[in-house]
């Protein structure tokens, strides 16, 4: 019944979000919570059984997860780090598949003629090589910052998972076809080049097509919608039969593109809207399939009770798989990563230590796509129930063991975390610089009919992002109300040559790229909210740029006050420069733009200023703070 299926998922959706906001409570990895708790629930006997349709983790569930990594992810970082990211999600993924594909052949092989049955094909052997080759990085880079990893680590992480499914997905159906005509080794190289090739080719056609589109949609909420249909484009551009790619590439190509151009051919608004929205995605999605795994377990068992392979056999193939998925990933990144330094020198972001190695090299959990592939093995594969309970137990074990275990191994490490001082200086000063820029662009554009207090004001906005970028720029700054037509004009100009000037800087790959998104959200934010007013200025140029009075009655000092003055000393309380004392909070006259400390600092010079000049009203020089004192009516506007 409907009724039913909506109890179920919203019941899903409820145990989604508890185990996700408990296991940030105690400070462990959702997805692995996620999973004991599926595991616990499916043998709950109100618990219906859940089986996971491969169709619908592939088509419904990857995609999206996907592209909404893709869209975050750098292309510059991304590139920087391709040859990482290259031998992780291409070569690692082929040397997984043939290695388990050649222990469970083998392994499998000797066990089960001695019990009397079948052995396992090749063919079956290297297909589930590649089912539990590629790693799901989302719990991986969870934890990494969660106990502060570097960010190259997590970008190589990152990268890695967005590749490597595409690869053990191709692997898997070479393999599944060899079963019917065994394929030579050029005619497995060309279907991955075709495959690889292909996904590469249609995710660039759906990007550049996307991006046209989206360059001429203004209206955030159709931005959005056409977002949320990008990862199925370009999954379905390139798995039709006609061009049979690799559609998980096109799908990670077209988000890395669109993502690199987002700051260019989407307002500030829609990408304040498409942020939003696929964070709350990818979060429902993420830890519902690591629910969804779990879950898996009760039936699962209940298969291979009916297997006819002894318990001595399922077990050793399990663990031998088990230890062969655990153990080929360091045997891989230690020897390719010195291999690759002599044969074509060092990379450019540098050389990575043998402590970030060792992270990286057990950072190796699975997820969904290992089991949701496994069921893609045709019903007719030998050992079918044991090949899908070893998904099973190498997706369980690994985000048990190395899950578990990864912060400590971090910390064992010792490796630096990202310094927030740092970022700190590098936001501050890409913001800084910016603001030149805008500044260049005001000073072309004023004309001398333009109001000397919306100048000052302009200048003051970005200055003062900059200076306070150490008090975590992206708080939403909704305080800040844009007070003319003037000024709206003129700072969505600045806005854009400091937007301009941002994007170089990324391009240029000299800035981390995640305190570049602090700096675009800031400026986005700002954008988003003069595009709000612009929209809600139905009556055209305001008449009256005062801002608002608080309740308490009408004051004639902060009626004929200016909204803002030059400050004589912006660094600081101008007395408290002089003798070298320190403040608490600044104000700032309205009549002389002197600066002053409030009655919270011990030398109340604000205060003082008044008595000694009877200069009415001062405004809060904190950053965030707008709202004016008259000392005279002792009121707030």
């Amino acid at each position: 019944m409907a009724v039913d299926i909506a109890i179920e998922i919203v019941a899903l959706v409820a145990v989604v979000a508890a185990g996700a906001a408990l296991a940030r409570r105690i400070g462990v990895s959702a997805p692995l919570l996620l999973v004991v708790v599926g595991v616990a629930a499916s043998y709950l006997p109100f618990v219906p059984r859940v089986e996971l349709s491969h169709e619908v983790v592939l088509v419904a569930f990857l995609p999206p997860l996907l592209y909404s990594a893709a869209i975050r992810t750098s292309l510059v970082d991304f590139s920087q780090h391709r040859r990482s990211i290259g031998t992780l999600s291409v070569g690692l993924v082929a040397f997984t598949t043939v290695g388990v594909g050649l222990v469970a052949y083998l392994l499998l092989g000797w066990l089960a003629e001695r019990d009397g049955q079948e052995p396992l094909p090749l063919w079956a052997a290297f297909a589930i090589g590649a089912v539990v080759a590629p790693p799901d990085a989302v719990a991986a880079t969870a934890i990494a910052k969660r106990v502060g990893l570097p960010r190259r680590v997590v970008t190589i992480l990152e990268g890695e998972s967005l590749v490597n499914d595409a690869t053990a997905l191709v692997c898997l159906r070479t393999a599944i076809a060899a079963a019917l005509v065994t394929p030579t080794v050029l005619e497995v190289g060309l279907d991955f080049l075709r495959a690889a090739g292909g996904g590469v080719l249609a995710g660039l056609v759906v990007a550049l097509v996307l991006s046209k589109v989206r360059r001429r949609l203004t209206d955030p909420v159709l931005d959005t919608t056409l977002s949320l249909t990008a990862p199925f484009i370009a999954y379905v551009a390139a798995e039709n039969h006609y061009v049979h790619a690799s559609g998980v590439l096109a799908v990670v190509v077209t988000g890395l593109v669109l993502g690199h151009k987002s700051p260019i051919i989407q307002s500030a608004a829609s990408r304040i809207s498409e942020r939003t929205n696929w964070r709350t995605i990818q979060f429902l999605l993420e830890n519902t399939v690591f629910l969804l795994i779990g879950l898996q377990t009760r039936w699962i068992l209940d298969d291979l009770s009916r297997s006819p392979l002894s318990a001595t056999t399922i077990a050793l193939t399990t663990i031998g798989v088990f230890l062969a998925v655990v153990l080929l990933r360091p045997l891989w990144v230690f020897p390719t990563t010195v291999l690759s330094r002599r044969i074509l020198g060092r990379s450019r972001p540098g050389p990575i230590s043998w402590q970030a190695l060792a992270v990286v090299s057990w950072a190796g959990m699975r997820g969904v796509v290992t089991l949701a592939a496994v069921f893609v093995l045709p019903e007719s594969t030998p050992h079918r129930e044991l090949l899908v309970f070893i998904a099973l137990a190498v997706t369980a074990g690994t985000l048990l063991l190395q899950g578990s275990t990864l912060p400590w191994l971090v910390r064992k490490m010792r490796l630096p975390a990202p310094d927030p001082a740092e970022d700190a200086l590098q936001e501050a000063g890409v913001l800084q610089a910016a603001h030149r820029a805008g500044e260049e662009e005001l000073d072309r554009l004023i004309t001398p009919d333009t109001p000397e207090d919306v100048v000052n004001l302009l200048r003051q906005r970005g200055e003062a992002r900059a200076l306070a970028a150490w008090e975590r720029l992206g708080r939403p700054e909704t305080e800040y109300e844009t007070p003319s037509e003037s000024y709206r004009r003129l700072r969505m100009a600045m806005l854009q040559k400091e937007r301009e000037y941002v994007i170089k800087v990324r391009d240029k790959g000299l800035v981390p790229d995640e305190v570049l998104q602090r700096v675009q959200v800031s400026l986005d934010i700002e954008e988003s909210i003069l595009d709000r007013a612009e929209a809600d200025d139905v009556g055209g140029r305001s008449e009256d740029l005062r801002l608002p009075l608080r309740p308490g009655g009408e004051c004639e000092h902060l009626a004929d006050a200016p909204i803002v003055v030059t400050p004589n000393t912006p660094e600081g309380c101008e007395e408290c420069l002089a003798d070298g004392s320190t403040w608490v909070h600044l104000r700032l006259c309205l009549d002389c733009g002197h600066v002053g400390c409030c009655d919270s600092s011990p030398q109340r010079h604000a205060s003082k200023h008044f008595a000694s000049t009877q200069h009415p009203v001062m405004r809060s020089f904190e950053q965030g703070e707008n709202w004016r004192w008259c000392f005279v009516d002792e009121k707030l506007g």
